[in-house]
Order: C-alpha cells, then sequence, then structure tokens
C-alpha cells in the first residue's frame, strides 16, 4: 500500500527558487523535519499564509455589509427586545 503525504498531494509542481537569509533557513530546517522537506514546509506556509489574507478579505467585506446594514439590523434588534418585553414571564 502507498501512502501519499500531505504535501505530495496538491497536483503538478513548478520549481522556483527564491532567496532567504540564513536564519530563515535554519529555521525551515529545524521545523521541516530536515532539508528534504524545505519545499513543503514553505509551500504549507505560503498556503496558510494566503488562506489568511482571503479570511481578512472575507472579514473585511462582512464587516461593510454588517456597518451597511447596521441601522436595520438594530431595528430589528430593538423590535424583537420590545416584543420580549411584552411577553408574559
Amino acid at each position: 500500500m502507498h501512502i501519499l503525504h500531505w504535501w505530495y498531494i496538491g497536483g503538478m509542481k513548478i520549481k522556483t527558487s527564491v532567496t532567504l537569509s540564513k536564519e530563515v533557513v535554519a529555521l525551515i530546517d529545524k521545523h521541516a523535519e530536515g532539508e528534504t522537506n524545505r519545499s513543503a514546509f514553505i509551500e504549507l506556509a505560503v498556503r496558510t499564509y494566503l488562506q489568511i489574507l482571503q479570511q481578512r478579505e472575507r472579514d473585511r467585506r462582512d464587516l461593510r455589509t454588517i456597518n451597511r446594514l447596521s441601522e436595520k439590523l438594530n431595528k430589528e434588534a430593538e423590535d424583537v427586545l420590545d416584543y420580549q418585553r411584552g411577553l408574559p414571564r
């Protein structure tokens, strides 16, 4: 049985070159379990960062929507509270 590693799944790879400081490479090697997993570690780090950027953009979009609709949402909340106040206990 052949097991694919999480870092292998992801389709065709393109070879590229990046320049990193010695300190960053040393930290990558420390956390990537050696030199052979550098690419996998860097790919995961970049994917994670890109997901963070996407989430920030979604959050900004959601906040713009909430702010745009805030008066309507606040009015609806007030109506619900007024209704609940009128209910018998």
